[in-house]
Parts: C-alpha cells; sequence; structure tokens
C-alpha cells in the first residue's frame, strides 16, 4: 500500500509505494518517472501520480448462460490476471490517486476485473449458445479452461490496456435447480434399479447358500454318525483295554503295597526294639547319673556341714577362752549387751544399789588405769 507524508510548512509531500506498484509520476503535463516501488519528494500542486498494481488479481466467474436448446447453466470459476504493460494501462483506465491521503480518485482495480469477467462471460456465452444441455453438461468443464485462456490472452480489449491472463479455472457448471432434478431423475432410478437387482441378485445367492449350506450340514452329520459309530467301537475296545491294564496295575499294585507293608511292619518292628533298647540304656545312665550326682551333693553337703560346725566350735572354744579371763563384772557388762541387741523392746529396767555401786566402783577404776597408762 502507498503511503504520503505531508510537509506543508515545508510545501513538500514525501511518496512511498510498495515493490508490487509500478509509479507513473507527471510534473508540469510531463512524465518525469516510470518505476515500481519507487520513494521520493514532490509538489502537490505540480504533481500528479498514477499507482498502477502489478501483483497478480483474483476475479470469480459465477454467471448464468443458455445453451443451444434453451436451457439456463450456471458457470463458476475464477481468472487471475495482471498488469504486464502500466504505462498503457494508466492510459486507458485511471490510476490517479489522491495526493493527501493516497487513495484512488477512481476504481481502477474494479475496473479491470470487470473488463475481464465481461470477456470472459461473453466467451463462454458463444461457446454454450452453440452447444444442446448435455454437451454442455459433459464438455464445459475441458472446454471452456482453454477456450478461455486463449481468447482473453487475444482479446484486443485487455491487450490495449496492458492486461495479461495468467490462469482460467472453471470449477462447476451446472443446470438450474429444477432442471437438475429432472436429469438426475433416470439416473436415480437407474442406481435403484440396479440397487434392486443387486438386492434380488443377493437374496437369491442367499438362498443358494442356505441350500448348500443345509445339504453340506446333512452330509457333514451323515459323516459324523459314521465317525461316532467308528469312535464308540474304537472307544469299547479301548475301554476293555484300559481295564485289562488297569486289572494288571491292580494286581500289581496290591503285590507292591503288600510287599512294602511287609518291609514297612519289619522296619517298624525293628525300629521299635532298637528304640527300646536305646531308651533302657539311656534309663540306665540316667539313673547312674543321677544317683553318682546325688552321692556328690549328699557328700558336699556332709563335708560343708562338718566344716561350717568346726569353724563354729573353733570360734566358740576361743569366744570362752577370750572370756575366761575377763573380770565377772566385763562378764556381766558383755552379757547386758548381748541381751540388749536380742531384745525388741525394754519397757522397765530396775539397778539397785548394789549392782549400781559396782558398776561405779568399776567405771572409776578403769578411768584410773587409763590415767595412770
Amino acid at each position: 500500500m502507498s503511503q504520503i507524508l505531508r510537509y506543508p510548512l515545508l510545501g513538500l509531500n514525501y511518496f512511498r509505494a510498495d515493490p508490487n506498484s509500478h509509479l507513473l509520476v507527471f510534473q508540469k503535463g510531463e512524465r518525469i518517472l516510470s518505476q515500481a516501488g519507487a520513494s521520493f519528494w514532490f509538489r502537490p500542486m505540480v504533481t500528479a501520480i498514477s499507482v498502477i498494481p502489478v501483483e497478480d488479481q483474483l476475479q470469480t466467474l459465477h454467471f448464468t448462460g443458455r445453451s443451444a436448446d434453451y436451457q439456463e447453466v450456471n458457470v463458476l470459476g475464477t481468472v487471475t490476471f495482471r498488469v504486464a504493460d502500466p504505462e498503457l494501462a494508466a492510459k486507458r483506465i485511471d490510476f490517479g490517486i489522491d495526493l493527501d491521503t493516497g487513495k484512488y480518485l477512481e476504481k481502477p482495480v474494479e475496473r479491470m476485473q470487470e473488463v475481464v469477467r465481461q470477456a470472459a462471460q461473453q466467451l463462454a456465452f458463444d461457446w454454450m449458445a452453440h452447444k444442446n444441455l448435455d454437451e454442455v453438461l459433459s464438455e464445459a468443464i475441458q472446454a471452456l479452461r482453454p477456450l478461455l485462456l486463449d481468447g482473453l490472452r487475444a482479446d484486443p480489449a485487455l491487450q490495449n490496456s496492458g492486461i495479461e491472463v495468467v490462469t482460467v479455472r472453471v470449477i462447476r457448471v451446472t443446470p438450474s435447480p429444477e432442471l437438475e432434478k429432472a436429469l438426475q431423475a433416470p439416473t436415480r432410478e437407474s442406481i435403484q434399479q440396479t440397487a434392486d437387482e443387486a438386492r434380488f441378485q443377493r437374496r437369491a445367492q442367499a438362498v443358494e447358500k442356505e441350500r448348500a449350506i443345509s445339504e453340506n450340514e446333512l452330509a457333514t452329520k451323515i459323516e459324523l454318525a459314521k465317525r461316532e459309530e467308528a469312535l464308540i467301537a474304537e472307544r469299547g475296545s479301548n475301554e476293555r483295554k484300559k481295564a485289562e491294564l488297569n486289572a494288571q496295575a491292580l494286581r500289581t499294585k496290591v503285590v507292591g503295597e503288600a510287599e512294602r507293608s511287609k518291609l514297612q511292619t519289619q522296619a517298624e518292628v525293628e525300629r521299635a526294639r532298637l528304640k527300646a533298647q536305646a531308651e533302657t540304656e539311656r534309663a540306665q545312665l540316667l539313673a547312674q547319673a543321677e544317683a553318682e550326682r546325688i552321692r556328690l551333693k549328699t557328700a558336699a553337703e556332709a563335708q560343708g556341714i562338718q566344716a561350717i560346725q568346726e569353724a563354729k566350735n573353733e570360734a566358740e572354744a576361743e569366744r570362752i577362752a577370750i572370756y575366761r579371763d575377763l573380770p565377772v563384772p566385763v562378764l556381766l557388762g558383755l552379757s547386758a549387751h548381748r541381751l540388749a541387741g536380742t531384745l525388741k523392746r525394754i519397757d522397765h529396767l530396775n539397778l539397785g544399789p548394789e549392782g549400781l555401786g559396782a558398776l561405779l566402783q568399776n567405771l572409776l577404776l578403769a578411768g584410773t588405769k587409763k590415767l595412770e597408762a
């Protein structure tokens, strides 16, 4: 898209075009520039600019024609074209732009599209006017494309306008909706008839298959009955052989069981004898060990008792020897001390003059001896 920048104070504008736009610049009636994608300064009061788009343009074709048998036909397609000669196109179509906004003063692109559309439509109408409806419907897709492409490229109006047609596509060619339904009816009926015939044929084939299946099932049942009879006979023979083998195996098993039971009984008797013998020997050894233990324990206890008694006797003899040389008052004191140690509670203590006097006398004597020493 072209862009114009205005600078009123300078009295100049700046124009910048995209690469797909060809510029024709005129000043005072003379062409001073013919270039694509140019950018330049200009004075709006003395300058005229034409912007010719040179990229491919797409025009949709959608029109209704009439065949030689007076039937309406709808055509849908597209035409791609471009401006091959911008200077020649600018002579036939006004591509001038507003120097303030950069927009076209007229509608040149729409005019080019209209020229192409009318030329393509005229070529298609001329071709359909010489063809019946069935010929148009069967040949149009393949015939119209080269016809329109060649015809548009050779069209004087397009050539004089510098327009070149690039491609032509015919998308669809159809009759009117009512006529299309009428034309489709025989085909639908034919398809329906074909479907019915196919359905009847499938039914007949299904009946034939069912009959073949029934015959096959019957033959199979007969064959199975024969095989079952042979199988029963073979099974009886096998059962007889199996009974004989079972009887022989049973006899072998009984003999083996008897022999094994005999050996087991002998083994059990021998094991019980050995166990009893071992238990007897073990009991004897335990009894001997217990007797020896009791004897040793009794001897040890007797020796211990004897040693304890001897120690007590020796201690008692030593104690008596100690007490033998002690004075009577000391013996009385020790006796009282021992007696006090054995008593739990003393309720009353009576000391008479005899005992207290002798006790004090002994205490004084003991103190005097200690002082003299």
